[in-house]
């Protein structure tokens, strides 16, 4: 059926006028190009975030929500530290970036690249005690509590004489006349974190051995993966560090953030695009004038792949919106492939000089077609992982050859219609290798030739897979420079961890539940700093009691208010008409309670608001500040926008952001039987997923062979599908064997790369299976396609990106492979006819 369809298409097309074909494929380039240019002017852009690339995880809605809600947040920081020999230079170096930086965003408003620029914030303290005070009789700290609870107040009353003395003491008379035994100051240094920063002149200060760094940050108002923002932050910086350099020289600069990931990573990805699409251009470019000496293959091969890369790039972006760097990388190797119809085209057309263009069209096509679809349904099978840039790559390289292969059906019957100059000596050599390939075959017809050809190659295959290692771990994908990860490093030391991409997600049915368990769960996470498992953490429960904490806290209290009130204004020399207002003060805040709505509203609370993930809040505040002394995320991309919709369910949510982890395998032990608290591990939940679909991967490559020999079988009769099925099977298997011997971890990237192998493999075999005349064009062709494709992805094979350099090396071996085990089917076919004459002779 198949092959009486293609006779139908085929006669179609030798009916139709070159002319006709040639109008049709132009208005489909100018179409294409329109609609791309519409695309980009109506908000296509570059992304350039490895990240972007990875699979979407399937989470619950709250765990999708707190993804979104910590990314958000800490993605677009920037953290700036100006090391000095002293604390005063420190100082004024800070303060001098800070001026620059907001000077560069009122100069360019709503333009501006950095928001948000601060260090310490020294009303911060001030605004906490004014909105904590009204509530000094739901608050507690654990000593006093436990000092009340054992009816101890003598010990209260010791500590607040001892204060009184003090030359250095926080007491005076308004705040003696409210709060007798100064229990509030104590409870209000218990909302400060511990850490080894502190604040100087509203400048964030920390120790580096004997320098002093003082720490800027600010957020970025757009992407950090967002090129233009790149440029437009980086610009920013430079400025004002360039002012800092210039007052004060001896100042050495730190700096971390995703900016300098993206920036690394837009750099790298954009110089081998033009390094790696040039070297390919070019050897493509040398390939074809070696083998046809002539200027319209030469033209007609760049017609031939622009018409590619740009059906490749509409589609890309009519279906995402968005061209990622990485694809445009991958997307080099489409140059390698794309040019394969040229080639098989002048190949054919020097083995029978006299035979048209239109004719030589009609003479590959059913070839050609059946090729075309082997290698878009490879694509397509790589459009089947859950990853949005490997879905891009797909999408643009099954593009790319649809645009290939309408330029040969299309455009060549009028535009190649010229002669070539003579080119026997090609096709000379070509012949000359498969004579030399058929003499070599027949010495592994003999029972001990092809003994020992199946020994070589089963224990190459068997001690290669053994050795054979996996590694899934996304972080090895994509290594930023020494230039960046080292500042980075230092920065996180100096600000106690910083904030790791892991992190806490408790859930509780109510509010006061929630606020509950997070008081549950802070000394267990204490426990863990103390074991070293764990270098700080931040919580919401150090700043929102719970009712019933606070209910103690008032309760326990009632023993001062009520009961000792008399002894405590005597043994501290108060006014005894201090009691009734004291009294009157107590009761009145009996129903008064500290709710996360009210702190939220406050400058502290709305940089914390999105640690608290209310139930049906579309779009909860999101915080333009730092979460903590300057957290600096692990995870250097994310998906920026909230989750859409509102129906979040019915819990309530919180975040606890944690850094400096030790032991995170020690940690998540401590939750495992806890429901409530879930240990957010994106990347290792990531990493997990590509092991899943590598496996998967895997497994779709077997069965894609078995059903390409059910397919070929109808066509060429079992024997020869399977000797047609066999290359590309065999190709793979010898690659796998040989990435273990050279000691190349598997990954879900090689996986996806022996897909491609497979659908290469299967266009060299179908030639050779299909060849007539002893298949000199079609050597020749095929040695032309694979020096192409080895150029693309050998190249890539280089690529600093591992993803890349991974799908590079694979590709390469596998397609060495096939190259040399191809040419096989040519002999292995002549041996099955010869065998199947000399059976009818007989019989």
């Amino acid at each position: 059926m198949a092959s009486n369809f293609a006779a139908r298409a085929n006669q179609a097309l030798m009916q139709s006028s070159p002319k006709w074909r040639l109008a049709i494929w132009l208005l489909l380039m100018l179409s294409a190009s329109l609609w791309t240019l519409q695309l980009w002017q109506n908000g296509a852009q570059v992304q350039s975030d490895i990240l972007a690339m990875l699979p979407h995880l399937q989470q619950d809605k709250l765990t999708e929500r707190a993804l979104n809600q910590v990314e958000a947040t800490l993605a677009d920081q920037v953290y700036i530290a100006l090391v000095a020999k002293d604390e005063t230079t420190a100082i004024s170096a800070a303060k001098l970036l800070m001026q620059k930086l907001e000077a560069d965003l009122v100069a360019r408003g709503k333009q501006g690249a950095l928001t948000d620029i601060r260090s310490a914030d020294i009303q911060l303290g001030e605004a906490l005690g004014q909105f904590y005070f009204p509530h000094r009789f739901k608050l507690l700290t654990a000593p006093q509590a436990e000092a009340l609870a054992s009816q101890n107040i003598e010990s209260l009353i010791e500590a607040a004489t001892a204060q009184l003395y003090n030359a250095f003491s926080y007491a005076n008379s308004n705040l003696l006349a409210q709060d007798p035994l100064l229990l509030f100051p104590a409870n209000l240094l218990t909302l400060a974190p511990s850490s080894k920063v502190r604040a100087s002149q509203g400048i964030l200060l920390a120790n580096q051995g004997d320098n002093v760094a003082a720490v800027v940050m600010a957020k970025g108002r757009e992407s950090a993966f967002n090129p233009n923002a790149q440029l437009a932050q980086m610009t920013a910086l430079t400025q004002g560090l360039d002012a800092v350099k210039q007052s004060y020289p001896d100042i050495t600069v730190l700096k971390a953030g995703a900016l300098f990931h993206a920036l690394a990573a837009t750099q790298t990805a954009k110089s081998e695009i033009s390094i790696l699409g040039l070297a390919s251009l070019l050897g493509v470019i040398a390939l074809v004038w070696l083998a046809f000496r002539s200027v319209m293959p030469l033209l007609l091969a760049i017609v031939t792949i622009s018409s590619g890369l740009l059906l490749a790039v509409t589609f890309t972006l009519s279906v995402f919106g968005e061209l990622h760097l990485l694809t445009l990388v991958f997307g080099t190797s489409l140059i390698g492939i794309a040019i394969d119809y040229s080639f098989h085209f002048y190949c054919e057309r020097l083995s029978d000089t006299e035979r048209s263009a239109k004719a030589t069209v009609a003479y590959i096509f059913p070839t050609v077609t059946l090729a075309f679809i082997t290698s878009a349904l490879a694509y397509v099978g790589i459009g089947l992982a859950p990853f949005p840039g490997m879905q891009q790559v797909a999408i643009f390289c099954a593009a790319g050859l649809l645009g290939a292969y309408l330029t040969l059906i299309l455009a060549y019957p009028l535009l190649a219609g010229s002669r070539l100059p003579a080119g026997s000596r090609p096709l000379a050599l070509a012949g000359t290798y498969l004579s030399s390939l058929t003499q070599l075959s027949k010495r592994f017809t003999t029972p001990l030739g092809m003994g020992m050809f199946a020994l070589v190659i089963l224990v190459w295959c068997l001690v290669g897979v053994t050795k054979l290692t996996v590694d899934d771990d996304i972080r090895h994908l994509q290594q930023s420079p020494a230039s960046v990860t080292e500042p980075e490093n230092q920065l996180r030391q100096l600000l106690s961890g910083g904030t790791d991409n892991q992190f806490l997600l408790v859930r509780a049915p109510s509010e006061e539940a929630l606020l509950q368990q997070l008081e549950r769960v802070s000394p267990m996470l204490n426990a863990a700093i103390a074991n070293q498992e764990l270098g700080n953490y931040v919580s919401l429960s150090r700043y929102l009691p719970s009712h019933r904490k606070q209910d103690t806290a008032y309760h326990l209290q009632g023993e001062i208010y009520q009961t000792q009130i008399d002894t405590v204004l005597t043994s501290l020399g108060l006014d005894e008409n201090l009691k009734p207002e004291l009294q009157a003060a107590y009761l009145a805040a009996k129903t008064e309670y500290i709710t996360p709505a009210a702190f939220f509203t406050l400058g502290a609370g709305k940089q914390l608001a999105p640690l608290w993930l209310a139930p049906n809040e579309a779009n909860s505040p999101v915080s333009n500040g730092a979460l903590n002394d300057g957290g600096v995320s692990a995870e250097h991309g994310a998906d920026h926008g909230a989750v859409q919709g509102a129906d979040y369910g019915a819990d309530y949510g919180a975040i606890i952001l944690l850094g400096g982890i030790q032991q995170i395998d020690t940690l998540k032990a401590r939750f495992a039987h806890d429901e409530s608290v879930q240990l957010i591990d994106k990347v290792a939940d990531i990493s997990a997923v590509m092991g899943h679909y590598r496996l998967l991967t895997l497994k779709l490559l077997a069965l894609a062979l078995g059903i390409a020999l059910l397919l070929f079988s109808l066509n060429f009769g079992f024997k020869k599908a399977a000797v047609v099925v066999a290359v590309p099977a065999l190709a793979a298997l010898l690659t796998l064997a040989t990435l273990g011997l050279t000691g190349s971890p598997l990954s879900l990237f090689h996986a996806l790369a022996l897909i491609l192998v497979f659908g290469i493999g299967i266009d060299y075999s179908l030639f050779f299976a299909s060849a007539q005349n002893h298949g000199k064009a079609v050597m020749m062709a095929v040695f032309m396609s694979a020096c192409s494709t080895l150029l693309a992805f050998g190249l890539l094979a280089f690529s600093q990106t591992q993803a890349i350099h991974y799908f590079g090396l694979t590709l390469s071996l596998g397609i060495g492979f096939t190259f040399l085990l191809s040419p096989l089917i040519l002999t292995t076919t002549l041996a099955l006819t010869t065998n199947q004459l000399l059976t009818t002779k007989k019989s």
